[in-house]
């Protein structure tokens, strides 16, 4: 009886697993980015948008967003950023349509 050799073909280059394989994702998909360059990661910012959704659940995002046009219209730019940090924290695309509203508007006083 002869044996013949047949050498292991790798599965890797294969057509049918390349087309049927899905490509790792450049970017990641979650809203963090670069720690550095996003106010929303700091400690301080989670810690209140933590303990602000303890409080109001899956309303607390909202209730930011209300916090931060009252402080808008108070004139009170510092109290505005934070409860809109806390918004981003929460739910960045409300905090986007929040900060939009109000750009045009943007003659605060000065603090």
């Amino acid at each position: 009886m002869k044996f013949y050799y047949a050498a292991a073909r790798s599965v890797a280059p294969s057509p049918v697993v390349r087309a049927l394989s899905r490509r790792a994702s450049a970017r990641a998909a979650n809203d963090n980015g670069n720690r550095s360059q996003n106010p929303a990661t700091d400690p301080k910012m989670v810690n209140a948008a933590l303990r602000h959704f303890s409080q109001h659940g899956l309303h607390a995002a909202s209730r930011a967003a209300e916090e931060a046009e009252t402080a808008f219209f108070a004139g009170d730019r510092e109290r505005y950023e934070w409860w809109r940090g806390i918004c981003k924290t929460l739910d960045r695309r409300l905090a986007e349509e929040l900060a939009d509203r109000f750009r045009s508007s943007r003659e605060m006083t000065p603090a």
